[in-house]
């Protein structure tokens, strides 16, 4: 069976970034399962997973753009300090969520602090660098019906 649109299907992977460096790894783990086609990996990934069978292995670069997006200096903001009320000691690399003017909910990371002000990014930590994944393909299974009607798989 192929990998194709509404299939389940699992993969052991490691990703890499630019210069190599590890970021993650399915090693040591249960294969990651997905339903193919509803973007529940990135857009770059699983294009080229498309009519992959169980056993293939694969060496993926994915762009940026296919990726995690380019970076939009945009979604870094300075805020009061005052809108981290409850928390002792915000700190670099810190994450919160916050909610978007759209209404949707925005993970930000803190990147610094100032007197007053700390900077936010709410850009993923991986956006703008090209991804390198070493994959293999574990299987290639029919999904149930409520994986098909939840968009994702149930394990």
């Amino acid at each position: 069976m192929q990998a194709a649109e509404n299939k389940v299907v699992s993969i052991h992977y490691t990703l890499t970034d630019e210069q190599g460096t590890t970021l993650d790894s399915s090693e040591g783990r249960e294969p990651l399962s997905y339903l193919h086609g509803s973007g529940n990996i990135i857009p770059g990934l699983e294009k080229a997973l498309e009519g992959k069978t169980a056993g293939e292995k694969l060496n993926v670069k994915v762009s940026a753009e296919d990726g995690y997006g380019e970076r939009n200096e945009e979604l870094v903001q300075q805020v009061p300090m005052e809108a981290f009320q409850g928390v002792d000691n915000v700190e670099p690399g810190m994450q919160f969520e916050a909610q978007a003017p759209d209404g949707n909910v925005l993970r930000v990371t803190v990147t610094e602090i100032g007197e007053e002000q700390v900077t936010v990014d709410a850009n993923h930590p991986l956006a703008g660098h090209e991804l390198n994944f070493d994959v293999e393909v574990a299987e290639v299974r029919e999904p149930t019906q409520e994986e098909l009607d939840h968009g994702h798989v149930h394990e």
